[in-house]
């Protein structure tokens, strides 16, 4: 099994043509089974790839385990790796598809139907009041699971609705019609905000 390692303390990591050249180099040696580059590549990649993790867990928590998971299948599946697309992408998408995979063990849930916000028109603008990305992911990490992954797999990772039916067992209706209640929700969460914004200025 892999043993893993302590994440470094820095939220965003800039992969810059040089990072790109070290990722490579890392990545032959750990093609070659060196505990070192392997660490190495650890800590390079894994304050990114948790904040990918994140926008599936409902806790930093579940985020970790999410990780390492992923870090172990891509461990045990180097080889598989052939070179086509970045391999930052390659294992971003490892990422996602071990989230994909814990959600599927944990399906547990029945999707509610009657949200009252559902009848609401849907704006493709999130961004309309001026919040910070951090504000809106936040928003986002608070929607049900079910309508998280869904919005997070289409909206973020750009996932078709046919691609995200069948990672998580649903119809491609289903997915749409869960994409919609999500927007609708964080619509809501943003009239409500703005709401309150403007009795604050008018107080």
């Amino acid at each position: 099994m892999v043993e893993f390692w302590h994440i470094p303390n820095h939220d965003n990591i800039t992969m810059t043509p040089n990072t790109d050249t070290k990722l490579s180099t890392l990545w032959e040696g750990c093609l070659q089974n060196d505990r070192k580059q392997q660490e190495q590549l650890y800590k390079m990649l894994a304050p990114k790839m948790l904040a990918v993790c994140m926008r599936y867990a409902k806790d930093k928590d579940e985020a970790q385990d999410i990780l390492q998971e992923g870090f172990i299948k891509m461990f045990k599946n180097m080889k598989n790796y052939r070179g086509e697309g970045s391999l930052e992408g390659w294992i971003r998408r490892i990422m996602v598809h071990s989230a994909i995979s814990r959600y599927r063990k944990a399906k547990t849930m029945v999707l509610v139907d009657d949200f009252a916000e559902q009848n609401i028109p849907v704006s493709n603008s999130y961004n309309a009041n001026g919040l910070e990305a951090q504000e809106l992911m936040q928003m986002v990490q608070e929607l049900p699971k079910t309508y998280r992954s869904v919005f997070n797999m289409y909206a973020i990772e750009g996932y078709s609705h046919q691609e995200i039916g069948s990672s998580l067992g649903m119809s491609e209706l289903l997915s749409r019609t869960t994409l919609h209640r999500a927007r609708a929700i964080l619509k809501d969460k943003l009239n409500s905000l703005a709401t309150r914004e403007r009795h604050c200025l008018a107080g």
